[in-house]
């Protein structure tokens, strides 16, 4: 042992019986120094098999008071690596294996005794010998060129299922919002934002986007089904242009067009769709949120001279959050509660001025500015308030109600709730255009995250090139299954936008429920999608340039736009109570309640003692055992749900705090429901899909979905007996393998969602 100039001992290899002990030796204090039951445990094998002293065999290197120092471990991992040589490209030597070839490289030949205690030293040090040797020998990790993997199909082929309708628009569309005038700018000031897409959007009039669903004979293209895709297809780019473009054409136009009649039409819709005439949607009050039939704001009817008055009695009663009214509209589709002679008619809707052409606020009208917002600042949201503002009678919207000359009211639909319902219920499209932007944000989203961590390497064996993040098992236990979601949430809302845009017929309350449920559950997922996005992919995710900030802020308010998402569950579970007969009404729950308890019972099979403990995977990737699980769980809930409200009432509950008394449960059936629909719809697709390897793909994502969900919830199916624990323990292992064959196709997966990168514009996730 020599000294150095500050007085330290520093360790000598000159020992030609230390040489084979350094690579252990070296891991054993690198590894963060032993501690003394490890030293005992070396010392007492080293003693026994080289019949000598620890301290004697091993000497300094084995002294718990003097551990070596940063320059000691330095030169001996030097020392190791200049005697192994050329050894760097072996990648399985053990430790003890490396020991004996850096002493041979010495000249030394340790004996068999040497051989034995080195052995035994690595099995005492409880590390893996092949990968600290690794370890030991690599110096820099090799790199690896990037290589598509090789696609099991063909991405074009599956956006062809993905998107079958109006595929020629969404095209057109998509060309159109990737030219250079659309390019993002995230540090345009508020007011200059709103003007920008202000300008995006008569731009998109001007190309006739915004007049798709009007008859033709008023400049549009009469097709509701092609201005529900433009909308779904604006919510790939800037989310403020998308929500603008909603509240100008479907909001405040389909307002016009559906409560309207042919005097309307004429007058309104042309300038409308060209943008010559912006407007705004004013439903929303600040003290009566989604409780529209409760409405404060009041039009009085003047027979005398056939107008309406229209005031805001209270400062809850003002239009809040109203899109479009702080800056630009011109003429707002207000709600307010008719009032013809001191009697209310209920809820109607009414045309009221409230900006000149000048821009400059009407008299009596008063208009601010809601403020920053949490997102979607390009779109100008504002407040109402309306003291006295006189129209003229036309104003009146009147398709389901109007005002005779003699002052009578009259309307075609007798029934005030239902003629209320069927009001709202021509309005849905904002619940399926939401449901349907909120899928394009969760496919922008798994877009960037899956790219960036299909090219972005972290860690990995010593030697080797870096592991890409997207084969860690957590990567894809949080990005596959939200893809599967994807993908099976599309063909549910492509069956939700047909039965929209298809001619109406007959009673649409399912589709109003369906619709209900699809925008909670859609909103949410996106949601979810967008914050998982963002923590796979790091602090690359937080930067603004790569979209994901934007797409979180912007898109956070869909699970309360059209309607808060817990109070749209609970009306699909009303819906589901009442079999969609009629419309939910407290007086008959009773009824519905001991009708359902009883139909329900009948309807929810024994359970099968096969089926609970079957856990092969043949029987766990069968469509009919995927579907029937969620099925029977959404009809335990609904006859569970029934019973408890029908003991709220015999024990003299009254029926609304016995709704209140089950929200929770109502709320859980409602979400059983759409996933058991949402599964339904997927094989439905893959069952009119041609065969091929698109087909195959798509299987496996229904499957991934399903068992995704009966794993997220199989504390209740164990609870309930429907799955045995060993059939829960199958189901977490298959999503793992499931995982692992989607991941191969994540790629072309996402592709296949048809994203140009001008839209996307997120640097980590386009191609240089």
């Amino acid at each position: 042992m020599t000294t150095t100039a500050d007085g330290s001992g520093a360790l000598s290899f000159d020992d030609p019986q230390l040489l084979a002990f350094l690579p252990m030796l070296y891991v054993a204090w690198a590894d963060g120094g032993l501690d003394e039951a490890e030293l005992r445990t070396i010392c007492a094998q080293t003693a026994a098999l080289l019949e000598q002293e620890c301290g004697t065999a091993l000497g300094r290197w084995v002294d718990p008071e003097r551990p070596p120092g940063a320059a000691d471990l330095q030169r001996m991992l030097a020392a190791i690596r200049a005697a192994a040589g050329d050894l760097s490209k072996t990648e399985r030597l053990s430790l003890a294996e490396l020991g004996i070839e850096v002493a041979r490289a010495h000249g030394v030949e340790p004996g068999p005794h040497e051989v034995a205690a080195l052995a035994s030293l690595e099995s005492a040090l409880g590390v893996v010998g092949s990968e600290a040797a690794r370890e030991l020998l690599s110096t820099t990790r090799p790199g690896l060129a990037a290589s598509p993997p090789a696609e099991t199909f063909q991405p074009e082929r599956m956006n062809e299922l993905l998107e079958p309708d109006h595929r020629d628009l969404r095209f057109r569309l998509r060309a159109f919002l990737s030219r250079p005038e659309f390019a993002y700018d995230y540090e345009l000031p508020r007011d200059n934002y709103r003007e920008r897409v202000f300008e995006w959007t008569r731009a998109l009039a001007a190309e006739g986007f915004g007049a798709l669903s009007f008859p033709e004979r008023y400049g549009g293209a009469g097709d509701v089904g092609a201005f529900v895709a433009a909308f779904e297809t604006l919510g790939f780019h800037d989310l403020s242009l998308m929500v603008k473009f909603g509240v100008q054409f479907g909001l405040f136009g389909g307002s016009i067009e559906q409560l309207g009649t042919a005097k309307h039409h004429r007058r309104y819709l042309r300038d409308l769709g060209s943008l010559e005439l912006p407007g705004c949607f004013a439903m929303t009050e600040t003290g009566h949120g989604s409780n529209v039939a409760d409405l404060e704001t009041v039009a009085r009817f003047d027979q005398a001279t056939r107008a309406f008055e229209i005031e805001t009695p209270t400062d809850y009663a003002r239009k809040d959050y109203i899109g479009n009214a702080a800056a630009h509209a011109r003429l707002a589709t207000v709600f307010a509660q008719l009032e013809i002679e001191g009697q209310r008619y209920g809820v109607h809707a009414f045309l009221v001025p409230i900006r000149g052409l000048d821009g400059e606020t009407l008299p009596n009208v008063r208009i601010a500015d809601c403020g920053p917002k949490l997102g979607l600042e390009g779109v100008d949201n504002g407040r109402l308030w309306f003291d006295r503002v006189r129209i003229p009678y036309d104003n009146l919207l009147d398709s389901f109600g109007s005002i005779l000359e003699d002052g009578s009211y009259s309307s075609p639909i007798a029934s005030p709730s239902k003629r209320f319902f069927t009001m709202l219920g021509t309005l849905i499209g904002g619940r399926v255009s939401i449901a349907l932007a909120a899928h394009s944000v969760a496919r922008s989203a798994l877009t960037i995250a899956i790219r960036y961590g299909a090219s972005r390497r972290q860690f990995g064996p010593s030697g080797e090139a870096e592991t890409v993040v997207l084969d860690y098992r957590t990567h894809k236990r949080r990005l596959m299954p939200r893809l599967a979601t994807t993908y099976a949430l599309n063909f549910a809302l492509r069956e939700l936008a047909a039965d929209y845009a298809a001619p109406p017929g007959g009673d649409r309350r399912e589709l109003e429920a369906r619709a209900a449920g699809l925008k909670a559950f859609s909103t949410w997922h996106a949601t979810d999608t967008v914050q998982t996005a963002r923590e796979c992919c790091g602090g690359q995710g937080y930067l603004v340039v790569n979209r994901l900030a934007t797409l979180k802020a912007d898109s956070d308010v869909f699970t309360t736009f059209e309607g808060d998402n817990t109070v749209l569950l609970q009306l699909l579970a009303k819906a589901l109570l009442t079999g969609y007969r009629r419309q939910f009404s407290e007086m008959n729950l009773l009824r519905l309640a001991r009708y359902l308890a009883g139909e329900l019972a009948t309807r929810v099979t024994e359970l099968n003692p096969v089926v609970t403990h079957a856990t092969d995977d043949d029987h766990l990737l069968d469509p009919d055992f995927q579907i029937g699980a969620l099925r029977w769980r959404e009809d335990q809930l609904l006859a569970a749900l029934a019973r408890r409200l029908k003991r709220r009432i015999d024990r003299g509950m009254e029926t609304f705090d016995a709704i209140i008394d089950c929200q929770d449960h109502m709320v859980t059936t409602a979400h059983a429901h759409v996933e058991r629909q949402i599964v339904e719809s997927f094989e439905k697709a893959i069952e009119k899909a041609p065969a091929g390897p698109e087909r195959d793909a798509l299987s496996r994502l229904r499957s991934l979905f399903a068992l995704h969900r009966i794993e997220a919830d199989r504390g209740w199916f164990q609870e309930q007996g429907y799955l045995a624990g060993s059939k829960a323990k199958a189901v977490r292992k298959l999503v793992n393998k499931l995982c692992d064959r989607v991941r191969p196709d994540a790629l072309p997966l996402v592709d296949a969602f048809g994203i140009p990168d001008e839209l996307l514009a997120a640097p980590i996730a386009v191609a240089e």
